[in-house]
């Protein structure tokens, strides 16, 4: 079962953090490159306890739909989306938001099983795990960048923290 962990130290406050971080008009900027769209679901706004989303997007040159939805959320330290039908076996997303002085450090930890046995044991290997990494690094990248340059305020106007 492949894990991946990512830290990222951004400057300023932890519920701004985390509210674009389950949000749902956030994530379709930030994940512009594989044109996700919520397509059914929570579709905008910020995503809740017991609330699930629909994506539809383009990975690996290949579009497909996945469901996911935050089986627990404690604002603003600690949210879990899960998914409950697309292309993995099963993945667990944990998000973990801590205030430090000015600065949150926002943790990671994406756990999930591929599909189609050994053939999806070596497309882990071979670049899926990699993949994986990338995508969510660029994510919280944008995060980051929005936070710090307060981009969020004139990108999603209708946002609330």
């Amino acid at each position: 079962m492949p894990v991946i962990k990512i830290e990222t130290r951004i400057k300023g406050d932890v519920k701004v953090v985390f509210d674009l971080a389950r949000s749902i008009d956030f994530h379709l900027i930030s994940t512009s490159g594989s044109k996700e769209r919520a397509i059914a679901g929570k579709t905008s706004g910020l995503i809740e306890e017991g609330e699930s989303v629909t994506w539809r997007a383009k990975h690996l040159g290949v579009y497909q739909n996945l469901t996911s939805k935050v089986t627990l959320l404690q604002r603003p330290n600690y949210f879990v989306d899960e998914m409950q039908s697309g292309a993995f076996k099963s993945f667990k997303h944990e998000h973990f938001f801590e205030q430090k002085e000015n600065y949150v450090i926002m943790k990671d930890i994406f756990t999930y099983h591929t599909p189609l046995g050994w053939l999806g044991k070596l497309a882990d290997f071979m670049f899926l795990k990699k993949y994986m990494y990338q995508f969510l690094e660029s994510r919280n990248r944008i995060l980051k960048s929005f936070v710090e340059s307060g981009e969020w305020k004139n990108s999603l106007p209708n946002f609330a923290n």
